[in-house]
């Protein structure tokens, strides 16, 4: 359990490697290949695995969209306290109050936007919210359209999102630790070189002298966005596979979409 002394320059080195190292990605692969076999076996386990990543996305989403009120909220604070009462910072909380200048919290409204987008990416595909080009998906058969699902589930999106992932892992470290780290360092020279001189150095500078500081928290954000990203992809390939083998009769099963209660809406 060594790993888990993240005071300890080595245990942290080697959690960055394998975080986005090959032997990852093969026990990732191999735990995607035996779980498609037992679920080709037994339809009732890939059913299983598609409402579970589906709540996950569709949970995390609905509670990242309330963020977007805040961002409202935020903006009509920061609008009244500096138009109205002429006060350039803002006091927030009891006893210990979070006191930050007006520019602290105009620029954290992009954090909230980072949430709406990485967190609810994943929530959007479920409910169908994503822009889709159909100039041949529309004109094809009901089977046909569940194989191009498969195919750009396999081929396009878990791809794109493992690319970026291995961008965003690095890209997020070397700004949390130094010596900085990078794709291309061996296990052997981060844990026997770069953990002798490991520091715990997380990047806390703002683009303006009082402005948000906190940008670190936007490559957290991007992380997670990849991970959901190749979860969801998973759980589509899984559901369109499903849906291809049960017929037209299955389509949409399962699926949790919100209900926005006008018709009209529902069809825009």
């Amino acid at each position: 359990m060594q790993w888990l002394d993240w005071s300890n320059g080595k245990s942290v080195m080697r959690f960055i490697y394998y975080g986005a190292s090959a032997e990852l990605f093969f026990v990732c692969l191999a735990g995607f290949l035996l779980l498609t076999c037992v679920g080709m076996w037994r339809n009732s386990v890939l059913w299983m695995v598609v409402r579970s990543l589906e709540w996950v996305a569709n949970t995390v989403g609905r509670m990242a969209a309330w963020a977007g009120l805040l961002m409202v909220l935020q903006q009509i604070v920061i609008v009244f306290v500096q138009r109205i009462f002429l006060e350039a910072q803002i006091t927030f909380g009891l006893g210990v109050g979070l006191d930050k200048d007006i520019s602290w919290y105009a620029e954290e409204l992009k954090f909230y936007n980072a949430i709406i987008v990485c967190l609810c990416a994943a929530y959007t595909f479920v409910q169908g919210g994503h822009v889709r080009v159909d100039l041949v998906y529309a004109a094809v058969s009901y089977r046909t359209k569940k194989l191009i699902d498969m195919f750009g589930s396999l081929f396009f999106m878990i791809p794109a999102a493992i690319l970026t992932w291995m961008y965003a892992w690095f890209f997020l470290w070397r700004h949390l630790i130094t010596p900085k780290v990078s794709a291309s360092d061996s296990l052997q020279r981060l844990v026997d070189g770069k953990s002798r001189a490991f520091k715990w150095n997380v990047e806390t500078i703002g683009f303006s002298p009082n402005g948000f500081n906190a940008y670190f928290l936007f490559k957290v954000l991007l992380v997670v966005f990849c991970a959901m990203i190749i979860l969801q992809a998973v759980a589509f390939f899984y559901r369109s596979y499903l849906e291809m083998k049960e017929g037209q009769a299955s389509e949409g099963k399962y699926l949790d979409r919100d209900v926005l209660g006008d018709d009209q809406a529902v069809v825009v």
